[in-house]
């Protein structure tokens, strides 16, 4: 048996133990924990120069399959998601250079002023995790949004909790952390004017935005969209 087979559980079980046993966010944090452990024993090192993991096991698409690999996975999310787009829960966009972005309302994945995940909204994120981890060659930027209430420096700290959230999330659901980008913009990039309720509305939100790893380029893909 390798060292690497042998270390990988004492870590994950010296990290379960680390959390609480009452704890209400113990399904989230756990996961997280151990996606971490297991993308860094896969990914072993980041190259600080790319920001691309080194001996991450996600490969890399020849440019001409490409488009078809993300028109696949796209169809995947639309048949998984249905019923949350015709709700106005998720919106699922193609965004040039076949990238995907998929949009998290924070009405049903937060709760007002929080970073705590609704679990009524964890059914729809297992839905979306499932489709990643089908689809391996790609990186997964995870971009936290709020509206203009309250201070500039507040709205930056709510989204990037926010996003680490739903990428522990992810983690706990088995997507490699190696593939996770976890990035606020606070204010800075609304959708709609933060003069009416409607608009604070579409502000607020998660955006998950997934590139190909395209062989020949594969630091574009760790690169902030």
């Amino acid at each position: 048996m390798s060292m690497g087979r042998v270390i990988l559980p004492v870590i994950v079980v010296a990290t379960l133990a680390g959390c609480a046993a009452d704890d209400p966010n113990k399904r989230t944090k756990s996961g997280a924990a151990i996606g971490a452990v297991v993308g860094a024993v896969l990914g072993h090192q980041m190259n600080d120069d790319t920001g691309k993991f080194v001996g991450a096991a996600v490969g890399a698409l020849a440019g001409a399959g490409v488009g078809g690999y993300m028109d696949n996975q796209q169809r995947e999310f639309e048949a998984a998601l249905a019923e949350e787009t015709r709700l106005h829960q998720i919106e699922i966009q193609r965004m040039e250079d076949d990238l995907i972005k998929i949009n998290l309302s924070n009405e049903v994945s937060f709760d007002f002023d929080s970073a705590t995940l609704k679990p009524s909204f964890l059914p729809s994120l297992d839905k979306v995790a499932q489709v990643l981890n089908r689809y391996q060659t790609s990186i997964v930027h995870v971009i936290g949004h709020t509206d203009s209430t309250g201070s500039e420096e507040y709205n930056q700290r709510l989204s990037e909790r926010r996003a680490l959230s739903v990428s522990s999330y992810f983690q706990s659901q088995g997507v490699l952390a190696s593939r996770l980008r976890t990035e606020g913009r606070g204010e800075s990039e609304p959708r709609d004017t933060n003069a009416t309720e409607a608009g604070r509305q579409l502000n607020r939100r998660v955006e998950l935005i997934i590139k190909p790893i395209v062989e020949g380029q594969e630091s574009n893909a760790y690169q902030t969209p």
